[in-house]
Order: C-alpha cells, then structure tokens, then sequence
C-alpha cells in the first residue's frame, strides 16, 4: 500500500465513511466496512482514528464543506444582493437533490449522537457548525455587495440554519421541488428585506453586520 500523508488518509477513510454510513445507515457501519470501502487495512483506520467520536466529527464537518464550497462559489456578486443570495440557496439546494443520501445522513448523525450515551455534543457541534457556516456567508455577501444587515449576523444566521435544515428533511420525506423552491424564493425576498446598502469604510475594518449578541 502506497505511504500516504496522514491528513490526506484520514480524508480519504472520511469520505468512505460517508459513503458507507450514506447507503447502510450509521449503526450498521462498522470501522471494518469503511476500512473495506477505502481499500485499507483496520490498522490503517485505527492510526487515523482513535475513537469513533473522531470519525463521527470529521464526517460532520466534511458533509458541511461539500455544500460550502459549492455555495461560496455562487454567492459571487450579482446585480441585486437579493439575486446573490437565491444563487447561494440554489447552490445548496442543487446538492441536497444531487446528493440527497447524503443530506439524509446528516439528520440521521444528529439522532445517532442525541441518543449515545457521550456523544450528545456532536450533536451540538453539528448544529453549532451549521449556524457558523450560514455566518460565514452571510458576511461574505455583505463584504462583497457592500452592505449591512438590519439585525445581528447570529440571529439570522441561526434562522437560516433552521430554515434550511427544515425544508431539507421536508423535501427528503415529501420530495416536493417544487414547493421547495417556492420557499426559498420567498426566503430570498425576506433575506433581501432584511439589508441595508450602506457603503463600507474606506479603511479596512469588518463589514457593517449589525450589533452582536450579548
């Protein structure tokens, strides 16, 4: 077997990982089966991995980076904010239909660690992450179009966040696109309400984003 940085293998055994738990379900993963599905020994896992909590946090984060790097490509300046920001939900909305095993493996994650005796706070991580990351773009979208927001980037983040993880599991369980994309229309408008062109300082300093939370 060809020698292979650890940070690179410990991506690639994540990426079967999620693969593996996607088509049979996280229970019935075992750390032999994504041993299998990368093509490398047991030992080679457990070098990479020390606990099952690691694997799990890693699957986390890298499922979250496959819609992000997708979704900050789109989010590239438009002739309206509110068109900047449809692009951005339509960005991820293509991945959830392009990958909805994968997306449903998200949900079942989130009620793997709830109910795990030590696990609940990857459950929170989960969560936590998603809030951070809906942030993260919605500062990238104020810096670049040059505006503000009329309320704290945390709070509207986390409503994102909400809102996106509800629709998800309700196009999963319901597969209605249609009447998803009507949300996210809607959504576009409400975000587009929400933000205020004022033109940044000319001296570098972070975009207007509104008051932080206590």
């Amino acid at each position: 077997m060809a020698r292979m940085p650890l940070a690179q293998r410990r991506r690639q055994l994540t990426e079967a990982a999620i693969r593996a738990m996607a088509r049979d379900g996280v229970p019935r993963t075992t750390t032999r089966s994504i041993a299998a599905e990368a093509g490398v020994s047991l030992s080679v896992f457990h070098y990479c991995f020390d606990s099952k909590q690691a694997l799990l946090e890693a699957v986390i984060e890298t499922i979250t980076e496959h819609y992000l790097t997708v979704v900050k490509e789109a989010i590239r300046p438009r002739t309206t904010l509110r068109e900047t920001v449809r692009a951005g939900f339509q960005a991820y909305w293509d991945h959830v239909r392009t990958h909805p095993a994968e997306h449903m493996l998200t949900y079942e994650l989130t009620q793997y660690a709830l109910r795990e005796p030590g696990f609940e706070h990857l459950a929170r991580r989960q969560h936590e992450l998603y809030c951070a990351t809906y942030a993260e773009l919605l500062e990238q979208v104020c810096l670049r179009m040059e505006t503000g927001l009329r309320v704290p980037v945390p709070v509207l983040a986390r409503y994102l966040a909400a809102m996106t993880d509800g629709l998800t599991l309700n196009f999963l369980v319901l597969g209605d696109t249609a009447a998803a994309a009507a949300i996210l229309d809607m959504v576009s408008d409400h975000v587009a309400g929400l933000v205020q062109e004022v033109p940044l300082p000319s001296s570098p300093g972070p975009p207007l984003l509104g008051p932080a939370l206590p």
